[in-house]
């Protein structure tokens, strides 16, 4: 053995580094396999030769030359995606769009939970999402940011794809040209450590880089030693419990002794807490308008099996109908390229998105609940705490109803905690100790968010549903899901008590299309209805009024569209003839619209405005096109004559004006009131007005409930449509 002095061997006894050389010398002398005692042991050392033709080329040759041999494994790891219930593998290039990022993880914000009780459900998803003043840069541009990066997300936010993306664009050379990417999907590592009983991402990588002929450790020494290689750890969160505190031990070992390397690693936002010494955390945003379309394009242009342009006009019409106010609901959940892809689908085959909406959201559910994660052949740990899929569905329905019910969108984690405590507290075997109870329930609740992304902490101790549609969507499961008759007319008297609150809408809607029976339902919100301007006599006569306009001047065998028109007209004129109620208009009702809009024209002070007396002409016109009753249209014409001619000077319109347009406007009235039994104006004060509107709004979700395909007997439809919008004297009851 050369060796000069007795310090590498004490050096070696003593477990301290030693020359490789010296190492293997002393192992033989002893007889020992060096593989078995040396740390992050190569399967192989390089023969001599090797050694002398690996130190004749630079580094730069180097990285180009592994970058060569393991090209085809990248491609082959990384160029392709397979989409849920998709049956064909697509090529990343074709699918894939750029994410942004957010440089502050949304749930770390403070808010104190009163500010986010005032917001409108409307802005409901802008909380811990791309808008509460964040700035978003591009993914690409945060990888360059941070050479430790780890990138948060909810689930199917495009993780893992966004990884793929890197090492197919290192790989092409238009990213970290002068490095090596290597893909390492965190659960097999776990897995093949456990089975090898060592974490070692050395030992994993040489074994990776085997299957591109690279065989000798000593070049992947010399490219983690340079900084030359793009380590692209995926779906920590992905990690089996039992292993996860080996894997994260190991990557803080490797990032550190290897640190002058690239390292993105990816994880659920909920497993966050799974800290990486030296690395920044950053979120993924989600999908913006301009990333929507794009995607959509791709997938219709991709997966339809359509010419180029077939695929993009079917992608417009898309985004044309994702964005009408009736699909609001797919459109708030279709940020995310999961359920993007699922709203394409739906859409796909129909050109049009359904009007029954909890079929989408039951398939987003079964994602949620498993689906998302078994087509990834992904086996998480059975943490639910013994629930089965059905408990967990009631446990959800539970949560929603009772926060819901008390108007609460976001919940503070003690109060969500109790309420998951006092369902887990009915379960058979279960526990009644306070402090092991709330255990259970913090640890359930983590698990919800961590594993199906259902609940989301949206900012520090604050939670929520992660979409809004699910919230109300499990709301009207735990309606229809009444034990019995009894309970559920009790579920759906307290849903009807809510006929007048907006924010309910939706869910009125969900529980229609999933009874069995909507017949209750519906005769309950008419009752409720009725009720709401029963008692006051000047609303009772007003609707008296509205329906003998519509017996007398419709032709429409719609009676109840002519009464909708007029409650309408008398509110609001220019409004009128854009109603969903009203939305077929015979000609005597554009009639009565025109002349109730010359009546609020002509409450307005023209005396300066000297075109009015050609325009006020000019509608008259217009009017008397449409008049057939003899008497009526002879007192228009004589009317229309007493207007002054346009082309007189200003000073004789002037003095017209001031002596005789008061006079000509009552007289108009007079007309009006006379020969078309128009009362105008009705003088409603705040209260009635804020009332008509209450009532209006309610019918107006009535007929959606009737026309949302649930099912109702023909007999009940028919009477419902039949007594809308009639006044208390003319409900006569049905025998």
């Amino acid at each position: 053995m050369n060796v000069k002095t007795r310090q590498p061997i004490g050096r070696f006894f003593t477990g301290k580094p030693v020359d490789r050389q010296i190492f293997m010398e002393i192992c033989e002398i002893l007889d020992l396999d060096w593989r078995e005692i040396a740390d992050n042991a190569p399967a192989e050392f390089p023969e001599p030769g090797r050694l002398v033709e690996m130190a004749s080329l630079d580094i730069d040759s180097l990285v180009q030359q592994v970058r060569s041999q393991h090209q085809d494994t990248i491609q082959n790891q990384c160029g392709i995606v397979q989409l849920l219930d998709i049956s064909r593998p697509v090529s990343i290039d074709d699918i894939y769009v750029d994410v942004n990022i957010l440089e502050e993880i949304a749930s770390q914000q403070w808010f104190e939970i009163a500010d986010l009780q005032n917001l409108k459900p409307a802005e409901f998803d802008r909380v811990g999402l791309a808008e509460v003043n964040q700035k978003q840069i591009p993914g690409i541009q945060a990888v360059k940011t941070y050479s430790k990066l780890r990138v948060l997300g909810k689930p199917g936010v495009g993780k893992t794809i966004f990884l793929q993306h890197l090492a197919i664009q290192c790989n092409r050379g238009e990213f970290a040209k002068n490095q090596v990417p290597i893909f390492i999907a965190l659960r097999d590592f776990a897995e093949e450590s456990r089975d090898n009983n060592k974490f070692s991402l050395l030992n994993y990588i040489h074994h990776t880089f085997l299957t591109s002929g690279i065989s000798h450790p000593a070049e992947i020494e010399s490219l983690l030693q340079a900084g030359r290689v793009l380590l692209l750890l995926d779906a920590m969160d992905e990690v089996p419990n039992q292993d996860i505190t080996a894997v994260l031990s190991e990557i803080r070992k490797f990032s550190e002794k290897y640190h002058k390397n690239q390292f993105v690693a990816t994880c659920r936002t909920a497993a966050r807490k799974l800290q990486l010494r030296g690395f920044t955390d950053v979120e993924i945003a989600p999908f913006a308008q301009a990333q929507i379309i794009t995607f959509a394009q791709k997938w219709f242009v991709t997966l339809t099996k359509t010419t180029v342009k077939s695929g993009q006009e079917q992608s417009a019409q898309f985004i044309q109908k994702l964005e009408l106010p009736e699909n609001k609901q797919y459109r708030q959940m279709a940020v995310t390229p999961l359920f993007l892809h699922l709203a394409c689908s739906v859409f796909h085959g129909q050109d049009k998105f359904p009007t029954q909406r909890t079929e989408f959201y039951k398939q987003g559910l079964d994602l949620l609940l498993g689906k998302w994660d078994e087509s990834k052949g992904i086996g998480r740990d059975d943490v639910d705490r013994g629930l089965l899929l059905p408990q967990k569905l009631k446990l959800l329905n539970q949560l929603a109803a009772v926060t819901f019910e008390q108007g609460q969108y976001f919940f503070e984690q003690r109060v969500i905690e109790q309420y998951i405590g006092d369902y887990l507290r009915n379960l058979p075997n279960a526990t009644i100790e306070p402090e092991e109870l709330q255990l259970e329930s913090e640890a359930m609740l983590k698990e919800i968010e961590a594993q199906h992304g259902l609940l989301t902490e949206r900012a520090r101790g604050i939670f929520s549903f992660s979409y809004l549609a699910f919230q109300e969507y499990f709301t009207a499961r735990k309606i229809v899901a009444s034990l019995n008759l009894r309970s559920l007319e009790q579920a759906l008297e307290g849903l009807v008590s809510h006929i007048t609150d907006s924010h309910w809408r939706e869910v009125f809607l969900l529980t229609a299309t999933m009874l069995r029976s909507a017949d209750s339902m519906v005769q309950l919100m008419k009752q409720q209805i009725d009720v709401l301007v029963a008692q006051d006599p000047y609303l009772q006569e007003f609707l008296m009024w509205a329906n003998q306009k519509s017996q007398t001047v419709s032709t429409s065998p719609n009676v109840a569209t002519s009464r909708a028109f007029y409650l309408a007209l008398a509110q609001s004129p220019q409004a009128a003839a854009k109603l969903a109620l009203a939305s077929t208009l015979d000609e005597g009702m554009f009639l009565d619209a025109a002349l109730d809009s010359l009546l609020l024209e002509s409450a307005i002070d023209h005396s300066q405005d000297f075109a009015y007396a050609h325009a006020c002409s000019e509608a008259l016109n217009n009017i008397l096109v449409m008049v057939l009753d003899a008497g009526f249209y002879k007192s228009l014409q004589q009317l229309k004559d007493q207007l002054p001619s346009s082309s007189q000077n200003r000073e004789r319109l002037q003095e017209w004006w001031q002596k005789n347009y008061s006079a000509w406007v009552e007289q108009l009235k007079g007309a009006i009131a006379q020969h078309r039994n128009s009362k105008y104006p009705w003088q409603f004060s705040s209260e009635q007005q804020q009332v008509l509107e209450s009532y209006y709004n309610a019918n107006q979700l009535l007929v959606d409930c009737l026309n949302s395909n649930c099912e109702v007997t023909t007999a009940i439809r028919e009477e419902i449509e039949a007594t809308l919008l009639l006044p208390k004297k003319e409900l006569v009851p049905q025998v």
